[in-house]
């Protein structure tokens, strides 16, 4: 099925690189289009980001026609027929049309074909299964067209068999949802996507933080994440109870106060009440040491609050650094009473962009200079030093920082 030419003025599909590319392997008896994500965001008005290729041709022939060009062409994918084809220097993923000979799961057997109907209903979801051709001609065989109008994420053909050939698909689902639809999402997928629930334990951890750090930056996050609670789905990804309420008021006060959307501070605002939890998150998403480490220093975030004061602002600032400090105090401002407009709050949530904590200026020689030896005495002296610094509030001056490393000097040779 074809609808016209829609895209035939889209600037993206008449750049150099991909007219290049697609007048290489559309000649000769064999097709070429774009497909999946590239059209989907063309046509709901997104940013076109990376963009795919499917062909006719096989991924022999693919190598050959590239390398006759005089571009290069890697085989990164060459048992599922995928081929990386870098056009002066930009890469576009290349794949020959499949169909299935046997279906079980990830590892399907798949051959190759000249049938774009059969290629297009092996995809996920109507939305990602649309093509389109160099003159922007595009081919819709399972009603993505339609679903993009209305904004609905729906599974191709029966939701049940297509969740059963790759579990990954039910966080998709909402993923996609989450970034793409609008309402309630699909009665038919979400039913196949409850049923299928417990098939989420059979897949990687990996690929499972990959879904969910995507879901939660996407702009229908926070109902998307209801649905899934409520369906039982999101506390069995996360092992513990989400905290709904946190994660819709991170969203309102990143946005409040001009902070980047991130998904791991998100994280942190669903999933971390208490340092168990963050234990917990990491292992079930293996998550990274970074972002392990950025969820434990959201500890002690029920003692952060504006009323501190200044001075007990830098000083959590100097302590955590510019990235933690902005994780704990956003997520404390969204379990607080205080909505997203509070003056106080966000004085103390935008701190980094107006304060930057200086460096401790006193080192081990200038206690050597004093008399301090090397060993206990030394750290004795170097930590009783920062305190003071720190009380004094980061005092730049020099007179009393030199009165501070001989205070310091003086009582750790005392000691000794």
């Amino acid at each position: 099925m074809t609808d016209g030419a829609p895209l035939n003025n889209a600037a993206w599909l008449k750049d150099a690189e991909i007219a290049r590319l697609l007048a290489l392997l559309a000649c000769d008896g064999e097709e070429a289009r774009v497909v999946g994500g590239a059209v989907r965001n063309a046509l709901m008005g997104l940013p076109v980001g990376e963009i795919d290729v499917a062909t006719t041709a096989v991924p022999q022939e693919v190598e050959r026609r590239v390398a006759a060009a005089g571009f290069k062409a890697k085989p990164t994918g060459i048992e599922h027929g995928t081929v990386t084809a870098i056009i002066d220097g930009r890469p576009f993923e290349v794949t020959t049309l499949r169909q299935d000979v046997e279906t079980f799961g990830r590892k399907a057997k798949v051959a190759f074909g000249r049938d774009w109907k059969a290629d297009a209903e092996r995809r996920d979801f109507t939305i990602n299964a649309l093509s389109v051709s160099a003159d922007g001609e595009i081919y819709d065989y399972v009603g993505g067209l339609a679903d993009i109008a209305a904004h609905r994420v729906r599974f191709i053909g029966d939701p049940s068999a297509r969740i059963a050939e790759d579990y990954l698909r039910i966080l998709r689902f909402f993923r996609f949802h989450a970034c793409y639809g609008k309402g309630a999402p699909d009665a038919a997928g979400l039913h196949a996507c409850i049923a299928a629930r417990s098939g989420l334990d059979t897949l990687s951890r990996e690929r499972v933080r990959t879904e969910m750090l995507k879901l939660l930056l996407a702009p229908h996050a926070t109902p998307t994440l209801a649905v899934m609670a409520e369906a039982g789905i999101l506390g069995t990804v996360l092992g513990g109870v989400p905290l709904l309420a946190s994660f819709e008021n991170v969203v309102k006060v990143e946005a409040a106060t001009g902070v980047e959307a991130d998904a791991t501070r998100r994280l942190g605002a669903l999933g971390v009440a208490v340092m168990e939890d963050a234990e917990r998150l990491s292992q079930r998403l293996r998550l990274s040491n970074a972002e392990f480490e950025r969820l434990m220093a959201l500890e002690y975030w029920w003692r952060v609050r504006p009323a501190a004061g200044a001075h007990a602002a830098r000083v959590l600032l100097y302590q955590l650094g510019p990235v933690s400090f902005t994780d704990r105090v956003l997520v404390a401002w969204s379990r607080s009473d205080a909505g997203a407009a509070d003056r106080a709050w966000h004085e103390l949530a935008t701190l980094p962009q107006r304060w930057t904590a200086p460096r401790f200026p006193l080192k081990a020689a200038d206690f050597i200079n004093r008399g301090v030896p090397k060993g206990p005495e030394m750290g004795v002296a170097l930590r009783s030093a920062e305190q003071a610094w720190i009380a004094a509030d980061f005092s730049a001056e020099p007179a009393v920082i030199q009165a501070l490393a001989d205070q310091a000097a003086q009582e750790a040779t005392a000691s000794s």
